[in-house]
């Protein structure tokens, strides 16, 4: 299986386990697209999906993966949970435990609670996303996207383009692509771009015309819009002037490039329909991905060894 318990982030998670839970996803999105498309091969486990903020794709690709493994799946809302009667967290996660599950999937606003979470359960954890900090199954399914798409991820020219500053799923990403061998641009308003992007590895410029000429994929990130009152982006019309993946800059490229976005996607802000919808984008290539690599990682970090794919 994996040589790590958990799944916490990409930092410093082995490139032996990232490539072997890339390649086991390409298994499980043949059994995903074949008639059966399920596998009893977490059957008699337990997973608790902890969402502590709200969550469409991803709770649902986990809850899928869960489904098509044979597991039993139980969804925990922060909403209706004691946490709103004054519980503390740490006794929710306890209490759940003591229930005798075998992994968990926590998605939490404040960076590191995913870890903090291995400290007080038994069971295998899963980072589906943690503040500002990382969110590692987006970027492994970004991987397997790109791999089945050009074959490869060593020295492919990727630039990122948006909120870099606040974006685990940029984190994430940059992780993933320098550890399988990618150039890295990254480009956004400088108030988006963290002061030590260069630390990250990773180039800067503020011309998004230059990364497009020179890349062969290009992730757009969602513009959060919750933040806009800081001042960060003057507005969302000069944000898609200044940033935005337009049908006029795409279209003027001399080459073709891939489009691919995390979702949910600012339609008009920082991409357009057109591009959106386009032949060049994966999006929706990304979506039935997101299900199969989180298989791949629940397979990978949870089944008994007697258990073969």
């Amino acid at each position: 299986m994996l040589k790590s318990k958990h799944l916490i982030g990409l930092e410093n998670f082995p490139t032996s386990d990232l490539n072997k839970i890339i390649d086991t996803s390409f298994k499980f999105k043949e059994i995903l697209e074949g008639s059966e498309r399920k596998v009893n091969l977490l059957k008699d486990k337990t997973i608790v999906n902890m969402f502590f903020e709200n969550s469409t794709r991803t709770k649902i690709s986990f809850t899928l993966a869960q489904k098509r493994l044979g597991a039993d799946s139980i969804n925990f809302s922060s909403s209706t949970s004691s946490v709103k009667k004054g519980e503390t967290l740490k006794d929710t996660i306890q209490n759940i435990d003591a229930m005798k599950i075998d992994g968990a999937v926590i998605r939490h606003g404040h960076p590191g609670s995913a870890l903090k979470l291995t400290e007080y359960i038994d069971g295998a954890v899963i980072n589906a996303g943690d503040g500002s900090h990382e969110h590692p199954t987006q970027a492994i399914l970004d991987m397997v996207t790109l791999k089945e798409k050009f074959g490869k991820i060593k020295d492919l020219k990727v630039g990122i383009i948006g909120d870099i500053l606040n974006s685990r799923v940029a984190r994430s990403n940059i992780f993933a692509l320098k550890k399988l061998g990618a150039e890295i641009v990254v480009c956004g308003p400088s108030t988006l771009l963290p002061s030590n992007a260069k630390n990250l590895g990773v180039n800067i410029t503020y011309n998004i015309d230059e990364v497009l000429s020179w890349c062969d994929v290009v992730i757009g990130l969602r513009v959060q819009l919750e933040r806009m009152h800081l001042g960060r982006i003057p507005s969302k019309r000069e944000y898609h002037s200044e940033f935005g993946l337009t049908y006029e800059r795409i279209n003027k490229l001399k080459k073709d490039i891939v489009i691919m976005h995390p979702g949910p996607m600012n339609r008009g802000v920082e991409i357009d329909s057109k591009i959106a919808d386009s032949e060049n984008a994966v999006i929706l290539d990304q979506v039935l991905n997101g299900v199969a690599s989180r298989m791949s990682i629940l397979y990978l970090l949870l089944a008994d060894k007697s258990q073969k794919l």
